[in-house]
């Protein structure tokens, strides 16, 4: 069974909706076991448990949340180099479009790097000019319908990798699975 952790900061709520929808994509692979964190909550034991991880924050003057990486800074230095070759991604909201959404998951994946995750994006489009190519972005709250793709996608890409390199489960590869790739 492939295990996965949404990791999360939440100040207004927004990204807490969308740590919900991405752990809600992730439940669409059989098999994967999925926990949902917040930072406040989460321990090192949590992340050292998953095989991949999808990590969101808030974007905090361009970047992630300092909530976000004070947990890494002071929760995972020990293990450092331990949990290398897990898969990674990330997820943002933004309080406005072009608010740092794209640059704050940038900034969660050279964390991951450092750890020695495998991060990805994805390359799909979710709804006509709205894809998910550094990880979901959000201006404000997950309310429209390709908003809340975007963020089950990511969780549900996250569990498809998981499936295929943790559990060696091939039929799960997200680009020979037969699931729909493009909604138009």
């Amino acid at each position: 069974m492939g295990n996965v952790l949404i990791l999360f900061h939440s100040k207004s709520g927004n990204t807490a909706k969308m740590a919900t929808e991405v752990a809600e994509g992730a439940r669409r692979i059989p098999g994967t076991e999925v926990r949902l964190r917040s930072v406040q909550e989460a321990t090192a034991e949590d992340v050292r448990w998953c095989h991949g991880i999808a990590v969101g924050s808030p974007v905090n003057m361009g970047i992630l949340a300092w909530e976000m990486k004070q947990f890494w800074d002071t929760k995972m230095p020990d293990d450092w180099s331990k949990i290398d070759g897990r898969l990674g991604c990330a997820f943002s909201s933004q309080g406005g479009w072009g608010g740092g959404g794209e640059l704050t998951c940038q900034s969660i994946h050279t964390i991951l790097i450092n750890f020695g995750f495998l991060v990805f994006g994805l390359p799909d489009y979710v709804a006509h000019q709205f894809n998910v190519h550094y990880g979901a972005t959000i201006s404000g709250e997950p309310r429209e319908p390709r908003e809340i793709e975007s963020c089950r996608r990511l969780g549900q890409r996250l569990a498809e990798w998981v499936a295929v390199y943790a559990d060696g489960r091939k039929e799960e590869h997200p680009l020979t699975s037969g699931r729909v790739r493009f909604p138009w």
